[in-house]
């Protein structure tokens, strides 16, 4: 099984040889980069540490609490709680950076250092290829017995993120109280369900919780896709709840299921909160370029600006920030609201939409007629190492010069009736092809044309 350490972070699936999995050693000597990082960039000897409800969640929480203090740095243990939340509290502790053990949407096999700066947000391609240099140079330095870092433990920081998030303009408690929405929420076995439920109490609505013991033990493909969401759905339709919520392992991904069972579509979460940010708040929007264009259309509807970005959490920020924008985030159900934090957060996302849903009077199946029907095909292309991509791509942009072509990430065609993007894998030796149209039909034939496209030159 893979250990994989690239400028975002460090992942893998425990156990197994050291070098070649995410084990202790591997653990220490990718916490001592990071720690060795912060204190040469900054003077600030703190950093906040959570985790999620992993089976592995406490061993890897200890090592990297434990070579952090080793090292003189004085940490701040949140324990179980959501990657949002740690990025809020990094800036509130003024620390000099942050560390979510969480392997987001993977099984539960695999586990994840994933790295804040002192902003709380994920640190940048260049910070992250310096951690890497000092894994490589093993040029760490371990405080004297009288310099180690202290330790304090602080359970404080999800009631203080839901209070953030319940004092934001946008958040109307009151209109979503006077609705009492009922409401199913998969937690998934893990943060969620110490983090939706008194979300959705302080809101007024009646919460349904499923999968709610944190033992990492995953009742299902954690990721949050319509095919893993079966019980919800079944759940929604028996209980005659409003709506369903689904939150991936460590909190930062949302969607939706309608009052139907029928899933309201993770590409359509940042569509709808968008549709109601923009209508109290006009200004940009951004997402990245594998994202729907619903977003674009709905941003344009009312008379505002647009912006992709490469795919990536910290390339959205980027372009975020350049652009200005009040709302953004990636097709997989993450929500940025820059006036919180820069950083997807699914119970910010939670609360802006069901304000949405209270304010429009409407069922949520109906709210998702509303906006523009996109269909989505995804897929993916092995090739061999000695393939050039950049050739590959040339050959593409050269066969389909006539239309609108982006490199910003990839490659990325816009046709009259759709748009195809491919990007190569950071960690895996595959093209990734997305496609979007007006059907699943001719989604599903440009995605198929340009991989035959792609077979024809290699």
């Amino acid at each position: 099984m893979p250990l994989i350490k690239s400028i975002s972070g460090f992942r893998g699936t425990i156990g197994g040889q050291a070098g070649e999995n995410l084990t202790p050693q591997d653990i220490v000597e990718c916490t001592a980069a990071f720690g060795q990082w912060m204190l040469n960039s900054s003077d600030k000897k703190k950093i906040v540490v959570g985790r999620d409800g992993r089976i592995s969640g406490e061993i890897v929480s200890a090592l990297v609490i434990n070579t952090l203090r080793s090292m003189g740095i004085s940490v701040i243990d949140l324990g179980l709680s959501t990657t949002p939340t740690v990025e809020i509290a990094v800036p509130l502790e003024e620390a000099g950076g942050g560390i979510i053990i969480t392997a987001s949407h993977n099984p539960k096999e695999w586990n994840a250092l994933k790295l804040l700066n002192d902003k709380g947000e994920f640190i940048s391609g260049q910070d992250g290829a310096d951690v890497l240099a000092l894994i490589e140079e093993r040029n760490i330095v371990y405080a004297k017995v009288d310099k180690l870092g202290y330790y304090r433990r602080d359970d404080s920081y999800i009631g203080k993120h839901i209070q953030m998030i319940l004092e934001h303009p946008l958040v109307d408690v009151d209109a979503v109280r006077a609705k009492g929405f009922k409401i199913v929420v998969d937690a998934i076995n893990s943060t969620g369900a110490i983090s939706v439920p008194p979300l959705l109490k302080a809101l007024g609505c009646q919460c349904v919780l499923l999968n709610e013991e944190i033992n990492g033990q995953f009742n299902h493909n954690p990721e949050p896709l319509k095919e893993n969401l079966g019980q919800l759905a079944m759940e929604v339709r028996l209980q005659k709840a409003k709506l369903g919520i689904a939150v991936d392992p460590d909190v930062d991904r949302l969607v939706f299921m309608c009052e139907d069972g029928e899933p309201f579509g993770e590409e359509y979460t940042l569509v709808a909160v968008a549709d109601y940010v923009l209508s109290k708040k006009p200004g940009s929007t951004v997402s990245n370029l594998s994202s729907t264009k619903a977003l674009q259309d709905v941003t344009e509807k009312h008379g505002c600006s647009y912006y992709a970005s490469a795919v990536g959490e910290v390339n959205v920020v980027a372009k975020m920030k350049e652009v200005n924008a009040v709302i953004g985030g990636e097709g997989n159900g993450g929500i940025i609201v820059p006036d919180l934090h820069y950083g997807r957060d699914a119970l910010a996302g939670i609360a802006l939409f069901l304000t949405h849903l209270a304010h429009s009077g409407r069922q949520i199946s109906t709210l998702r007629k509303t906006y523009p029907d996109y269909a989505m095909a995804k897929t993916k292309l092995e090739y061999s190492a000695d393939i050039e991509l950049e050739k590959v791509f040339t050959m593409l942009k050269d066969k389909y010069h006539r239309e609108e072509i982006n490199t910003e990430d990839g490659l990325k065609i816009n046709f009259e009736d759709g748009w195809v993007h491919l990007r190569p894998s950071n960690t895996e030796p595959i093209i990734r092809v997305y496609a979007e149209s007006h059907s699943d039909v001719i989604a599903f034939n440009l995605a198929k044309k340009i991989v035959s496209d792609i077979g024809h030159f290699v």
